[in-house]
C-alpha cells in the first residue's frame, strides 16, 4: 500500500510540475494578448494619401478600434512602389503595433520589378492576418480622347504611337502592371507617366495631361458617376457590379485579359500567436459586419477572408500572377 502511495503521490507531483511549467510558458502570451492593445496600434499604408488603400484601409481600422478597443491609425509611408513602408514594417518590433495594409507589389511583385530589389525577404517578413478587400479595376480616360471604346484606343494607339501615355498610382503598382499587360496584349506603344499616388494622377487625367489610367474602381468611381473621366472598360474576368454596363477588356477583343487587385493586412513575421489570433478574430467580424460589406459595396469592392490557409494561398497566388506579368511585360525599374 504505501509503495502504490508513493506511486501515486509521485504521478500528482509531476503532472503539478508539467502543469506549472506548461501554465509558466503559456501565461506570458495570453497575457499579453488579454491587454493587446497596449499603445495605438499603426496601420502602414504604404502609398500614397486618397487612394483605395486610403479608403479601405481606415475604413478597417475605425472597425478593429470598435471591436478590439484602442486606437488603430492608417499612416502613409509612401515610396519605391511600397517596399518603403513594406520595409518600416518589417523592421518593426513584432509585438502587433505596427502593421502593413499592402497589396502585391511590397509582397513580392517589387523584388522580381526592380532591379535592386527591396531590403527585406517578403517571403519570410510577414505574416498575414487577413485579405481584407478585393477590387475592381477599370480603365478610364480622358474626356478629351478620341475614343469610346478598347478597340477605338487599340487603333488610336496605333495609328499615333508613342502619342498616348497611361497614368498610374506608382512603379509596381497594380495600375502600373495592367497598362503594361494591356500594352503586351494589344501590341501598342503607350508611355507609363507613374505618379506619386492616384491623387496627383487622377487630377492630370481629369485635366487631359495624359490620355488613360488603370484605376481601382474606388477611387476612380465618383468621377465616373459625375462623367468627369469616361470608363472605357473593366479589366478583371467579369464585369464590376457598380458598373454594370461597362464591359470589360476582355468582351472588347483582348480575350483573356484579367486584372484586379485586392489589400491584405499583414503583421511582422514573429508576432505572438495570441495576438494574430486576436487581430484575426477581430478583422473576421469587421469583413461580415453589414457595415464594411455596404461601404465595400458602394465602392465597388467586395470583403475578404481572415482565414490564415485561405488569405496565405491567395497572397502566394497573386504575387506569383503579377510577377508572371511583369516576366512577360518586360517591365523593370532600375
Amino acid at each position: 500500500m504505501h509503495d502504490l502511495n508513493r506511486i501515486f503521490l509521485g504521478r500528482v507531483s509531476l503532472s503539478a510540475v508539467s502543469l506549472i511549467a506548461w501554465t509558466g510558458l503559456a501565461a506570458p502570451g495570453d497575457a499579453f494578448a488579454q491587454k493587446y492593445p497596449e499603445r495605438e496600434v499603426r496601420i502602414i499604408n504604404p502609398y500614397a494619401p486618397g487612394g483605395s488603400a486610403d479608403i479601405t484601409g481606415r475604413l478597417l481600422a475605425q472597425k478593429m478600434a470598435e471591436i478590439i478597443g484602442g486606437q488603430f491609425i492608417v499612416e502613409n509611408r509612401a515610396g519605391a512602389g511600397g517596399s518603403i513602408g513594406a520595409e518600416a514594417v518589417a523592421k518593426a518590433s513584432p509585438d502587433g503595433h505596427t502593421l502593413l495594409y499592402s497589396a502585391a507589389g511590397p509582397l513580392g511583385v517589387n523584388h522580381k520589378l526592380f532591379a535592386r530589389p527591396p531590403a527585406y525577404d517578403p517571403d519570410t517578413a510577414f505574416t498575414p492576418i487577413a485579405v481584407v478587400v478585393l477590387t475592381p479595376i477599370v480603365l478610364a480616360a480622358t474626356q478629351k480622347l478620341p475614343a469610346n471604346n478598347v478597340k477605338e484606343l487599340i487603333e488610336l494607339a496605333r495609328k499615333q504611337p508613342g502619342t498616348v501615355n497611361f497614368g498610374s498610382a506608382g512603379i509596381g503598382s497594380a495600375p502600373h502592371l495592367s497598362g503594361e499587360m494591356f500594352k503586351s496584349m494589344a501590341k501598342i506603344d503607350i508611355a507609363h507617366v507613374p505618379y506619386k499616388g492616384t491623387g496627383p494622377a487622377m487630377a492630370d487625367l481629369v485635366g487631359g495631361h495624359i490620355q488613360i489610367m488603370f484605376d481601382l474602381l474606388p477611387a476612380a468611381i465618383q468621377q465616373i458617376r459625375t462623367n468627369t473621366i469616361r470608363a472605357l472598360a473593366t479589366a478583371g474576368a467579369k464585369r464590376a457590379a457598380a458598373l454594370p454596363d461597362v464591359p470589360t477588356v476582355s468582351e472588347q477583343g483582348l480575350t483573356g485579359f484579367d486584372t484586379s487587385t485586392w489589400f491584405a493586412l499583414m503583421a511582422p513575421a514573429g508576432t505572438p500567436e495570441p495576438i494574430l489570433a486576436r487581430l484575426r478574430s477581430a478583422a473576421a467580424q469587421a469583413l461580415k459586419s453589414d457595415e464594411i460589406i455596404k461601404r465595400f459595396a458602394d465602392l465597388g469592392s467586395e470583403p475578404g477572408t481572415a482565414d490564415e490557409k485561405e488569405a496565405r494561398a491567395f497572397i502566394k497566388s497573386e504575387v506569383d500572377k503579377w510577377a508572371e506579368v511583369v516576366r512577360i511585360s518586360g517591365a523593370k525599374v532600375d
